[in-house]
């Protein structure tokens, strides 16, 4: 039969429940055709002048210009492991020179050098030594600098023929310690380590998901349904984001890993939806439906749902390009393709599959005998809904006390946010698992020259004169390292200088930010004074993240006041209602400021470091503050919009706002609930990635969630709406639209033969 002015939703499933198989093999082509182009494009990545932001981006691009950008540099640290006999490390850089010098990829090989002793690292302030050349046995480490060709992306490609070389020469000195690290070697083993430990969350959270949908739904092939979905939205959606890197580059590893987080959230929670709601149509009719009817129902009621929700995800991802970063671009475009898929794949190939293998989905007698006696509860809850609905009905008995009493956990949980210190991450706050970043740390212990650095760059007629003023003003300040004078670089044309001034202090430590705002505000001002018409900028580890941090926090209320906007127009275009829309993207305000708050607690502080296995940076990461926000949102709408869809579907049935309330909540426990734990357990999964920017997003959502859960779904939201009454409704009363009968069919829908 065929239905007239039905909603789009209900047309697509219809047509795809009575052509299983067409809209299958239709879904299994389409995923097929977006890895292929994906593949065939291939994937564009960033350049390192799309992360030029602020000042030092400036700096950067002066340097640029003028041929002085510092060209990759890798440096191996030989130290003996034992203060006396075996191999002497002389012999040892001697080896590693000559071995690297005959490589094509390098440009040059530096002379080896001694530490100073024993101290260099200690006293990497005020009085340390000049560093010497490699002759004999003194000093406790040797480093060789050796300078590749090419730029710093080529250096990635090149790095692993040095890394094998250094791995030769180890082996020949079994009685030495002989390691590789600069930002090529660093960089690489980073995403390689991501990599790992993504391959190990994929490991984690897909049989703990598939487990969970095992419990609520009591049959395999429905628990296995919502995963397999889940994992083809993310490889479709990976196969989309090679294309569309080619408009919006591609900033690494954090992207798949967004991409395979939202995927699984987003994907397995539309799928659950859909499929829990289809199975209760059966249930309510006693079995007397045919899953194909049944299909059709849960469309126009969840089906409906998952669009509003993937069109609030996609625009609450869509805030991240205001930031105008590559980096947060790139992480919106594969999130909001991952939940478009997932959204599509819910649409069309679920109900195909439901109404093809519905019969297999249901259970089993036991598993069907226990949900018939769980229909006789409230809504599809049963049992579980009793208790949520005994729960609810002391918080809409007495609103104003609970609304109070949520607003004060929230306010409480919140607050810590005020004191919340943002940071970028770098070289110094990659776990120390990683070789080359453990190397990287005795380097700078034992060169405190060879740690992040100000380059300062002078532009205009005799940039030299000024720089060397700089340099002298540092001899002595403990605020930068004395183990080795500064030089000065002057371009071809002699138009523009850099001069390094490295900081023996990690790049976002509290010394290293005063050493920044002494070159900047003081230092360089009266270097230059006198000599009109300068241009200058500074650029290096240290400014860059200050930049980048102080324009994520310029961007940052821009990002909110979209998003809330957006939350608004699809919360209003969903109920029509401007009281909803505000309450809910309350609501979600709420939910964010709780992670802000929870993350500023936990990392901020020492004393979830052995729980969470981190440590404590002294601050949050400059990205993870929006990242949280604008995935929150969209997930945070996402369950509003479920949840409050039941309770309008009771108003519109004649019941009372304060017992729709309870009867919508309750009726939407189990799917709701399962679809938290789901999503919380995609959430700590990510907890087992080995580094703290993953760890952070990974804590602040999985907060999120679960206060949503507790105290947003099952206080405030129902206090709130039994304080507003009919209100809620304004300016458009429940009754006015078209009524929902119990089995989800609109009524007075015109049907045809």
């Amino acid at each position: 039969m065929r239905r007239t002015g039905a909603p789009v939703t209900v047309r697509t499933a219809q047509w795809c429940a009575t052509h299983p198989w067409k809209a299958i093999a239709g879904w299994v082509l389409l995923l097929a055709l977006c890895v292929g182009a994906g593949a065939a494009a291939g994937t564009n990545k960033g350049t390192f002048a799309d992360f030029w932001i602020g000042e030092a981006g400036r700096a950067e691009a002066m340097a640029s210009g003028s041929g002085l950008t510092p060209p990759p540099v890798e440096q191996v640290l030989i130290e003996r492991k034992a203060k006396a006999g075996g191999d002497e490390p002389a012999a040892a850089a001697r080896e590693i020179s000559r071995r690297m010098a005959a490589l094509p990829a390098v440009e040059s090989v530096g002379a080896p050098v001694v530490s100073s002793g024993a101290g260099a690292g200690a006293g990497a302030g005020a009085g340390a030594g000049v560093e010497a050349a490699a002759g004999g046995r003194g000093g406790d480490a040797v480093r060789v600098a050796v300078t590749l060709r090419g730029d710093r992306e080529t250096a990635k490609k090149d790095v692993e023929t040095l890394l094998a070389q250094t791995a030769a020469v180890q082996r020949a000195h079994p009685d030495l310690t002989i390691e590789q690290t600069g930002s090529a070697s660093i960089s690489v083993a980073v995403n390689d380590k991501q990599g790992q430990d993504l391959q190990r969350t994929e490991m984690i959270s897909l049989p703990v998901t598939f487990l969970i949908l095992l419990v609520v739904f009591g049959a395999v092939l429905a628990a296995g349904i919502p995963v397999v979905l889940a994992l083809f939205a993310f490889v479709g959606a990976v196969g989309l984001y090679g294309l569309a890197s080619w408009v919006f580059p591609d900033a690494g590893g954090a992207a798949l890993s967004v991409i395979f987080m939202m995927g699984m959230a987003v994907g397995v929670d539309y799928s659950l939806f859909y499929l829990k709601r289809a199975r209760e149509e059966r249930e309510r009719s006693g079995g007397t439906i045919s899953h194909a009817r049944a299909v059709e129902l849960a469309a126009a009621t969840s089906g409906r749902a998952v669009v509003d929700s993937g069109l609030a995800v996609a625009l609450s991802l869509a805030g991240l390009y205001l930031v105008g970063d590559v980096i947060f671009s790139s992480i919106a475009t594969g999130a909001i393709l991952v939940t478009l898929v997932a959204v599509g794949g819910s649409l069309t190939v679920l109900p195909a599959l439901l109404a093809k293998l519905g019969h297999r989905t249901d259970g089993g007698r036991r598993a069907r005998r226990r949900r018939a006696r769980r229909t006789s509860g409230i809504g599809e809850g049963g049992g579980e809904g009793r208790v949520w609905a005994a729960l609810l009905r002391p918080v809409v008995r007495r609103p104003l006390v609970a609304l109070l009493a949520g607003v004060a956990a929230t306010v409480a949980l919140a607050a810590p946010a005020l004191g919340m210190r943002l940071g970028t991450e770098g070289k110094e706050t990659f776990p120390d698992s990683i070789p080359a970043v453990a190397a990287y740390d005795r380097l700078v212990a034992a060169f405190p020259s060879e740690g992040p650095a100000h380059l300062v760059l002078v532009r205009g007629d005799d940039p030299a004169g000024p720089l060397r003023k700089l340099a002298a003003a540092t001899r002595g300040d403990a605020l930068f390292a004395q183990n080795a004078a500064p030089v000065v670089r002057t371009a071809e044309d002699g138009r523009t200088a850099l001069l390094a001034l490295p900081v023996p202090y990690a790049a976002n430590s509290p010394e290293a930010e005063r050493s920044l705002e002494r070159v900047r505000e003081v230092l360089l001002p009266a270097a230059v004074e006198g000599a009109p018409g300068l241009e200058r900028a500074v650029s290096g580890e240290i400014a860059a993240g200050a930049d980048y941090a102080a324009h994520q926090e310029q961007r940052l209320p821009w990002v909110i006041l979209f998003v809330s906007l957006a939350t608004l127009a699809v919360m209003y275009a969903a109920f029509r209602s401007v009281v909803m829309a505000a309450l809910g993207t309350a609501l979600n305000l709420a939910a964010v400021l709780v992670a802000w708050g929870v993350l500023t607690l936990v990392f901020q502080g020492t004393w979830a470091e052995g729980l969470l296995g981190f440590e404590s940076l002294g601050f949050v990461g400059s990205r993870t503050p929006l990242m949280v926000f604008a995935i929150l949102v969209g997930l945070s709408t996402d369950y509003q919009i479920f949840v409050v869809s039941r309770i309008r579907e009771a108003v519109r049935r004649g019941v009372p706002t304060r017992e729709a309330v309870v009867d919508g909540i309750a009726g939407s426990a189990s799917v709701v609930t399962s679809a938290a734990v789901i999503m919380v357990s995609v959430f700590v999964s990510f907890l087992f990635i080995d580094r703290i920017e993953m760890k952070q997003i990974a804590v602040g959502l999985t907060v999120a969630v679960l206060f949503d859960a507790i105290v947003l779904r099952a206080v405030i939201l129902p206090s709130a709406m039994a304080l507003l009454g009919d209100r809620a409704w304004w300016p458009r009363r429940p009754s006015e639209a078209p009524a929902v009968t119990r089995s989800g069919a609109v009524a007075g829908e015109k049907v045809l033969a």
